[in-house]
Order: structure tokens, then C-alpha cells, then sequence
């Protein structure tokens, strides 16, 4: 039997910017004794004929034929604590490297063969790493050097916009009066588990940035410095 986590309902792989893609897909978890149904993302990054896999989202058969398509996955990279569900698949399926933020607790049986730093190289060639230093819980950016910069964020930043077909219905309304469809939003389960103080975005908003590609959300486009800015004014007042 397949030891690993079943896959869930998907969308179809999506170009999003010159190789880079994203997929959208169905999570259930239990939280807080709560079942939640909901969408997430993930981002795949072609460096050559290289994949790299960040915020892994089990395929169906169709999906990695799909995948297989696009190039050789070499790499999976966890940029946050609360997610990590479908790693295991993909780093057994492809025998790919492991990325994680330093300090990372990892699903059963796996361990990641690299720590994302700053200070050390990369997967992704054209690619910088932001750490949160202030969280509770590990959790990382990552930045393309590409379309005046793109940042691949995880929980830290969302997007959504709208409940889309990947949410129960009890998901829906809880997640719609707990906030969490609000344009360039910070995740509001990961605020609370994290417990980010204003440090970490005076520094984030020094990046340069363009883009966002998020684990929650729609891609969001061409204004997305300014609007994560006035995220982090509204929350942190800075």
C-alpha cells in the first residue's frame, strides 16, 4: 500500500510567469478540533530542465504525468511549519533533494538534506531567502530575481481573495468571519501560531518585490510591494 498521504482534488498546472507554475488543490486537516476543508498551492520553479517543487501539493496520476512533462523534479522546498504533508511523496517519488528553514520539524521518517540560508546556496540559481526571525514557529520567503522579483511565500503571506470549489462549506463560513478572504492578507491561523512582531516586515518590506505567489490565494500581479506594505501598516504600524 501506498505509505503516503493520499492525494486530494486539484486543478490542472498552471503557467503563471516564464518557468514558473502553479497548481491549486484540496487540504483537509483537523485544527483546533476543528475539520477544515480548504484550497492551497503549489509553486514550481524550472531552473534549465530542473524542477523544484516549494509548498508540495500531492498530484494525481494525471497531475504528475502533467508535472513530468515540464522537466525532472530535483528538488522540494518547505517554507513553512504548518505545512509539509505531501514532502515525503515527492522526495521519495523523485529522490529529490529536501530544502527546509533551520529549526523545521518534518513528517515522520524524513529529514531534510539541506538548510535554507541566506549564508548558503540555493536550489534555485537566481533565487535569496527571507527568514522570519521573531516567529515561534520556523517559516520562510523565498525571492526570484525575475519579472522585478517575485516572492514565493507559504503562510506568512496570503491572497485569498474568495472561497473557491476546494472548501466545505463549514470552512467557508468560519474562514470567511475569521478574515482570511482579504487581499494580501497575513495568514490569521499562522499569526496566531507564529507570533511575528513588527521586526520581521520592517525588514520584508525592504525587499523589492513586484509579485507574490502564495500558499493561500490567487498569484497576486504587478502591485504586490505596495499592497503587502499597507498590510503590514494596518497590523504592525510600520
Amino acid at each position: 500500500m501506498d505509505q503516503f498521504q493520499p492525494a486530494l482534488p486539484h486543478g490542472a498546472i498552471e503557467q503563471v510567469f516564464p518557468d514558473v507554475y502553479l497548481v491549486s488543490g484540496a487540504m483537509q486537516a483537523v485544527i483546533q478540533g476543528v475539520d477544515w476543508e480548504f484550497s492551497r498551492n503549489m509553486t514550481l520553479v524550472r531552473d534549465d530542465n530542473r524542477l523544484i517543487i516549494v509548498n508540495s501539493v500531492r498530484l494525481t496520476e494525471q497531475g504528475l504525468a502533467q508535472l513530468d512533462e515540464l522537466g525532472t523534479v530535483t528538488d522540494v522546498v518547505r517554507l513553512g511549519a504548518l505545512h509539509g504533508r505531501d514532502d515525503p511523496f515527492y522526495v521519495d517519488r523523485y529522490s529529490a533533494e529536501y530544502w527546509a528553514m533551520p529549526g523545521m520539524e518534518h513528517e515522520t521518517g524524513l529529514e531534510a538534506t539541506h538548510s535554507l540560508s541566506s549564508d548558503a546556496g540555493l536550489p534555485i540559481s537566481d533565487a535569496s531567502v527571507f527568514e522570519f526571525n521573531t516567529t515561534q514557529i520556523p517559516e520562510g520567503i523565498l525571492r526570484l530575481d525575475r519579472a522585478g522579483g517575485i516572492l514565493i511565500a507559504c503562510d506568512a503571506l496570503q491572497n485569498w481573495l474568495a472561497p473557491d470549489e476546494f472548501f466545505s462549506d463549514s470552512s467557508r463560513e468560519l474562514m470567511q468571519e475569521m478574515g482570511f478572504f482579504t487581499p494580501a492578507n497575513l495568514g490569521p491561523v499562522w499569526l496566531q501560531a507564529a507570533a511575528p512582531a513588527a521586526d520581521d516586515f520592517v525588514r520584508l518590506k525592504r525587499l523589492q518585490f513586484k509579485h507574490a505567489l502564495c500558499g493561500h490565494g490567487e498569484p497576486l500581479r504587478d502591485t504586490a510591494h505596495e499592497d503587502y506594505c499597507a498590510t503590514f501598516k494596518r497590523l504592525f504600524d510600520v
